[in-house]
């Protein structure tokens, strides 16, 4: 069975229903073989967040088969504030970082995504909204992941962030944006997401494969574990 990776997912720390250890262990239980917890925050809260969540993953780490990545989603952080953020939060032991894009179907600052795309320690720009042409090749230059997402709403633009990306070859991630359990993905589901984004299958298996093992790998290059 095709096992899953999925880097962006929120817990009971913010606005998910299932405690960390939880969120992990179903994931596993749904044969993912990665999962990041990437709750939301801002200044204020983010230590709190960061620190509880390294040590539930590394606990998860040392029982289960599943990486489970200690990370932050950071949202509806001022733009000007977004590099110093990241920074903050990679120096509190985040081992990723994803900036809440301009979703169409929230009030995210205009300006968030190229922020996110400028900053060195930002690692995915979730759900991305209408990307201009010009944030994509900054992607692509930058090693920035982009997202397909599965998540209602957000998903609305994927198809628009699909075909910007593989014009530029800027690297696609699908997430979960999971906040329950039923939002955890399967390997159909994730198949359906991708190609109902427009991708041919060669591109669906370069997302959930290559694409997924480079960012682990990226992770992991700067973490003992």
């Amino acid at each position: 069975m095709e096992t899953i990776s999925d880097f962006h997912t929120h817990t009971s720390l913010s606005d998910g229903d299932l405690s960390p250890i939880e969120m992990i262990r179903r994931a596993a239980v749904n044969n993912y073989s990665a999962i990041a917890l990437t709750d939301h925050a801002a200044t204020g809260e983010m230590k709190r967040i960061i620190l509880e969540i390294i040590e539930v993953c590394a606990l998860a780490r040392k029982h289960w088969n599943i990486l489970a990545i200690p990370g932050i989603e950071l949202t509806h952080v001022p733009a000007k504030a977004i590099a110093e953020t990241a920074r903050e939060a990679k120096s509190l032991g985040a081992w990723l970082v994803v900036v809440h894009g301009e979703t169409i179907v929230e009030p995210v600052e205009k300006g968030t995504n190229l922020a996110a795309l400028q900053s060195p320690d930002v690692d995915i720009l979730a759900h991305p909204g209408l990307l201009s042409p010009d944030e994509a090749r900054l992607a692509a230059e930058r090693g920035i992941f982009l997202e397909i997402s599965a998540r209602k709403g957000h998903s609305l633009t994927n198809g628009h962030v699909a075909a910007l990306a593989q014009k530029v070859d800027a690297m696609l991630l699908l997430d979960s944006d999971a906040h329950s359990v039923g939002d955890l993905l399967t390997a159909p589901f994730a198949e359906a997401v991708l190609r109902g984004s427009g991708l041919d299958e060669e591109a669906c298996r370069r997302v959930m494969t290559a694409n997924a093992e480079a960012l682990v790998k990226k992770v992991l290059s700067r973490q003992k574990v």
